[in-house]
């Protein structure tokens, strides 16, 4: 904490109420806020004190425009009306689900649906399974074939992922909370249904974890944060209600990286099973990890800048992003109204297509949520889909501006394992198409959006100083970006936003020419691209290092609304290879965690 921010907080007059004392002095004592503003604040708390002239042009560098004294002293009485009228909206409490009167669409362009489309479960045999390790990580077609055709039930395949949590989750810190009794008594239930001929889909009597972002009635929603631990919310989030109807079975809320950060929470660093010395990445970090690690069938995750994508291509599994406002978020918690999304974490891209079938539809709890139909198998063969790849991603050498030979050698790998998974690609009968993104944006200039949206959704945690409860204290971690967003001009959020809406507006003439593109993973601006545009993504393994064994990914965007297409491309090149199958030798770790 700077010291003229000690000298606002410890100055305030004598006549200034104790509630603003006591919460100026947690800002300044979480160096929330310049020290230009925390005089500001200060001045706001003293009814006999204003904003000076001298405040404002100290304030300037903040707009990029100076002003002359005339200009100054002309704003003081509405800036000092302004700060009043901030003092009044600071003092209502805003639960962290009420979003802004502000609609991101990502598809001004398409009408709005009525269609949810028909999902078909894959009529197949029960397979061979020689044991707890193959029914683990079967597949959640498989698993239904096999509590269809009697072979398994839904209360020892429970019991089993239970005993496998309790073998795994000390080493890879998966689980937030179990919910044992819950699941039990949903997978007796299931049993009882199956068994008497109801049927409710391929998810029937299927374990899954859910991200602990997700509200259950009756158990914690901690949100991965130290303030949040012992939360528990009355709201049943519509994800886990859909996926409740559709006979799944809960078995564990998973480990999120505090306020849907990286992969480290209040309980530690959720690992990655490949290779236990380094954490799954973040943040539905317990969601990659477990599934796995064959813990349990599925889960669902969330994603505003990577949180399915990253995990998915650290830990190996089939990563679903899906367009934004495909799958309600009611019941979740809130980081950027514009950008979240709730994602599938599987180990296929049919058993991905399985799970968003039962999840994606409007709700009236939800006023971004959408219909718009989906279909599996999808009615469109891969060989007549037009895809695209980005061409100039695949031909940059990856390693040219890397000094470090290692990690130089391990992007030129990365980079021949895409080059050859590009080859199965076409393979498969498909006539890849070169494109090139948008260029000519500040693409990296617009996550201020997400700094913006988030530093409101948490304001009251930054001004209460309960910020410094969290285990994460770093430059590159929440506290600092709060702090840092309070001062974000509203005029820059929404210029942010105009620019955002060019961006759009050109993806959607280069989509228009396809029906899905292939890209390396992280290179380029694709992710932050995508994530601002709203576009689905499904992220699968396609190799693995040789150095190391872990996995890498490869990348298919799909159309506003496209996820038939790019799963059905993800499935046929998952039935074409054999990475996605591959199960990882979890071994405690052997030196501390990077």
């Amino acid at each position: 904490m700077n010291d003229d921010a000690m000298t606002t907080a410890e100055s305030l007059s004598p006549g200034t109420s104790s509630r603003r004392r006591e919460l100026l002095k947690g800002l300044a004592a979480a160096g929330a806020v310049s020290a230009v503003f925390g005089r500001a604040l200060v001045a706001l708390a003293d009814e006999k004190a204003a904003v000076t002239d001298e405040m404002i042009r100290q304030a300037e560098w903040i707009s990029g425009i100076a002003l002359d004294d005339a200009q100054r002293k002309l704003m003081l009485d509405d800036v000092n009306e302004t700060l009043q009228g901030y003092a009044k909206s600071r003092a209502v409490v805003i639960d962290n689900g009420v979003a802004p009167a502000l609609m991101f669409d990502p598809s001004p362009f398409t009408a709005p649906g009525v269609d949810r489309g028909r999902v078909i479960s894959p009529a197949r045999p029960a397979p061979r399974v020689s044991g707890d390790d193959d029914t683990a990580f079967a597949s959640v077609a498989d698993l239904g074939a096999l509590l269809r055709a009697r072979k398994l039930s839904s209360v020892d395949l429970t019991k089993l992922y239970l005993a496998r949590l309790d073998r795994y989750d000390p080493i890879l810190k998966v689980a937030i909370t179990r919910t044992t009794d819950l699941a039990l008594e949903q997978a007796a239930k299931a049993d009882r249904e199956l068994s008497g001929g109801r049927d409710r889909g391929a998810l029937h009597g299927i374990p899954w974890g859910v991200k602990d972002l997700f509200a259950v009635p009756g158990f914690p929603t901690t949100w991965g944060a130290e303030p949040y631990r012992d939360q528990v919310l009355k709201e049943r989030a519509t994800v886990v209600s859909r996926i409740d109807e559709a006979g799944g079975v809960l078995l564990a809320k998973t480990a999120v990286g505090a306020l849907a950060w990286g992969d480290v929470w209040f309980g530690g660093m959720t690992r990655n099973p490949w290779k236990t010395e380094q954490g799954s990445s973040g943040s539905s970090a317990g969601s990659a990890s477990g599934t796995a690690a064959g813990l349990f069938g599925f889960a669902i995750g969330t994603e505003t800048l990577g949180s399915v994508v990253s995990p998915s291509t650290r830990c190996g599994t089939t990563g679903l992003r899906p367009t934004f406002g495909r799958v309600s978020r009611f019941g979740a918690m809130a980081l950027s109204w514009s950008m979240d999304k709730v994602g599938v974490l599987a180990r296929s891209a049919e058993d991905c297509a399985l799970v968003f079938g039962a999840i994606h539809g409007a709700d009236p709890l939800d006023a971004f949520a959408v219909t718009q139909p989906f279909s599996w198998p999808s009615p469109r063969a891969v060989r007549q889909l037009r895809v695209g790849y980005v061409k100039s991603l695949f031909d940059e050498d990856r390693g040219a501006e890397i000094k470090d030979d290692d990690q130089k050698a391990r992007a030129r790998e990365w980079q021949e394992i895409d080059n050859r998974a590009l080859e199965a690609i076409r393979k498969l009968g498909v006539e890849l198409v070169p494109i090139e993104l948008p260029k000519g944006h500040p693409l990296d200039g617009l996550g201020v959006i997400l700094s913006a949206e988030a530093a409101t959704a948490f304001d009251e945690l930054t001004r209460t100083g309960r910020v410094a409860e969290l285990k994460r204290q770093t430059a590159d971690a929440w506290p600092n970006v709060f702090r840092q967003a309070q001062l974000i001009p509203a005029v820059e959020y929404l210029r942010a936003n105009r620019i955002r809406r060019l961006v759009m507006t050109e993806m959607e003439s280069i989509m228009s020419g396809v029906d899905l593109y292939v890209s390396p993973t992280y290179s380029g601006s694709n992710l932050l691209l995508t994530n601002l545009t709203g576009h689905p993504q499904v992220v699968f393994p396609d190799g693995f290092r040789k150095s190391d064994g872990t996995p890498v990914s490869l990348t298919l965007t799909g159309r506003l609304y496209g996820e038939a297409e790019i799963l059905s491309v993800a499935h046929a090149f998952q039935q074409a290879t054999d990475h996605h199958l591959k199960r990882p030798d979890i071994k405690p770790p052997v030196a501390p965690a990077t």
